[in-house]
């Protein structure tokens, strides 16, 4: 175990300055998540779910381990070499976290994918990450199997619940494997996981992470966390492990820490089954996003169902003042916002206890993080000066770079600073404050969306000639997308065509891709070089959105 834990004392300041990174040279994620613990108290639980007679069950680090070293096994005697890619299209399951400690075993790289994802956003991923093996359900064959007609590189495809034609069963093959492995020795900054991240133009980017992102994630989420872990911690967040904030907000640095996760399958967040859930599992740390924060101040009373939250993260979108005050009075927590990205995770947050809340703000450079507003030349600016969020490079908890885009991984630094793709400003206390994407990226629900991919499916519609998807204003989902469309000639506007136009997206693209809104226009603002101006289509809706609710625009 390396030491990268914060120190618990009585002021940020002391804790920033007295924080140092301690990074070895190699380093293996399984050895801290897993092993460790297996050896030391192997009843240790790590998970805990619930079963469908209505009963509580548990997994142990040891059971862990030795399912992971049984498909560590396993994946190597399929021919798998080192740095090979596994695509985990699974939901929270035992066998996802299964699988990721048995790839970083192998000196393998997983590759967590949504199942909210159709079969073209799944292809797409399948092929430009050249995945050998792919671990999936029942419910997600078809699009696998679909996707995997565009993706030759796939050779292996398993089920964690049962088998099917061309697929077979992962427990099965698992079951064959030895229970002993001995962990390939990686450096820290080999390989070790990568999320597709949304961008505003062109496929989403791969950013691939090293064994050290494990290391570079402690000091923020201790932080934030009120200095996680503390005696009896047991976590939960709805967000999904295909998530980086699932995986390595929650589930990987929990069980760094020898802390038990819930483990929940809910095909939408409903707060009456999660205030149910927290309350009986006795869950006090939770990462929940500003919209499901919202759907619990719906409910009379959260704390019915016997949930004591000692601690709130939430982030992805701004929390607010409003919600900040609910929280301290209905749920009795602090709120504790954290801001990072896919390509950089918690390097500004808030912990609620060592320094003044400002709600709306996104908090102050987390331990071991070196944050600034800069401008277009990389230059700090002075305090209240709008510029670039950038965090400086290096850092353990940044990317090693975009899989197979160079000239993406240059343009995102300028000279040492990674630059996150958002303007804001930072007081003169040194709290960072968001302005604005510097691109079109849209956020709803927490998500990062990226417009292309919604375009691209929306013009693959016979009907469609051209399209723009961009976000509007939503009151409980931040923003929600909205889709303008030029239509062909042969084709006349009408809502049961754009109902059918936003079916075809549900099916092709994840759920929350989907535009909620279609506007038929005659044709779309367009740059002398042919490219769509979304801003100028963002600010007619906002005008609009102002007008109606008597502001000025």
């Amino acid at each position: 175990m390396s030491n990268n834990s914060i120190q618990k004392l009585g002021s940020y300041e002391e804790i920033y300055k007295a924080f140092r990174w301690n990074i070895p040279a190699r380093y293996n994620i399984a050895n801290d998540v897993c092993d460790r613990h297996a050896a030391a108290r192997p009843d240790g639980i790590a998970l805990i779910g619930d079963d469908p007679r209505g009963g509580t069950w548990t997994m142990s680090f040891r059971q862990i381990q030795r399912r992971a070293n049984q498909m560590a096994n396993m994946l190597l005697g399929l021919g798998l070499n080192r740095g090979d890619r596994v695509m985990l299209l699974l939901p929270q399951d035992p066998w996802t976290a299964i699988a990721h400690v048995a790839c970083w075993k192998a000196g393998l790289v997983s590759l967590p994918t949504s199942v909210l994802f159709g079969p073209d956003a799944v292809a797409y991923r399948l092929d430009f990450a050249g995945v050998r093996v792919v671990m999936t359900d029942r419910a997600n064959l078809d699009k696998v199997m679909e996707a995997r007609t565009k993706a030759p590189s796939v050779e292996h495809i398993f089920l964690v619940d049962g088998d099917e034609p061309g697929a077979g069963s992962l427990e099965k093959a698992v079951d064959k494997g030895r229970d002993s492995f001995t962990n390939v020795d990686t450096a820290a900054d080999d390989p070790a996981f990568f999320n597709f991240t949304s961008g505003t133009t062109g496929n989403p980017k791969g950013a691939l992470q090293a064994h050290r992102s494990m290391l570079g994630h402690l000091p923020g989420l201790e932080f934030i966390y009120d200095f996680f872990p503390r005696p009896n911690d047991v976590i939960w967040s709805p967000a999904d492990w295909a998530w980086l904030a699932g995986l390595m907000d929650v589930l990987m640095p929990a069980w760094y820490h020898g802390v038990p996760v819930v483990t929940f399958r809910g095909q939408r967040f409903d707060p009456e089954q999660a205030c149910d859930l927290m309350g009986r599992h006795k869950v006090n740390v939770a990462l929940l996003t500003p919209t499901a924060l919202r759907m619990m101040r719906q409910m009379k009373d959260p704390l019915a169902s016997g949930m004591r939250l000692r601690v709130v993260l939430s982030g992805g979108e701004s929390v607010g003042k409003e919600l900040h005050e609910w929280a301290s009075q209905a749920l009795k927590t602090p709120i504790n916002e954290g801001f990072g990205q896919t390509e950089c995770n918690v390097v500004l947050g808030n912990c609620a206890g060592v320094m003044p809340i400002k709600p709306g703000s996104l908090g102050r450079p987390m331990p071991g993080h070196v944050c600034a507003i800069i401008d277009d030349q990389g230059n700090p600016v002075p305090a209240g000066t709008i510029g670039h969020i950038a965090v400086k490079r290096p850092d353990p908890v940044m990317m090693i770079e975009y899989w197979r885009n160079p000239k993406a991984t240059q343009e995102k630094y300028i000279g040492d600073w990674l630059i996150t793709g958002d303007l804001g400003h930072c007081d003169e206390e040194g709290y960072f404050w968001y302005q604005s994407r510097a691109d079109d990226v849209i956020t709803s629900s927490g998500y990062r969306i990226g417009p292309s991919e919604i375009e691209d499916a929306l013009t693959r519609h016979p009907a469609v000639l051209l399209a723009a998807a961009i976000g509007v204003p939503d009151p409980l989902r931040t923003e929600s997308i909205k889709a303008f469309l030029v239509l062909r000639q042969e084709h006349k506007p009408s809502p049961e065509l754009a109902a059918q136009i936003q079916e075809f997206v549900r099916n092709r693209l994840a759920k929350h891709e989907m535009p909620r809104e279609i506007e038929f226009v005659a044709s779309l603002p367009l740059t002398t070089t042919g490219k769509v101006m979304r801003r100028e289509l963002r600010d007619a809706e906002r005008k609009k959105a102002a007008a109606k609710a008597g502001k000025p625009g």
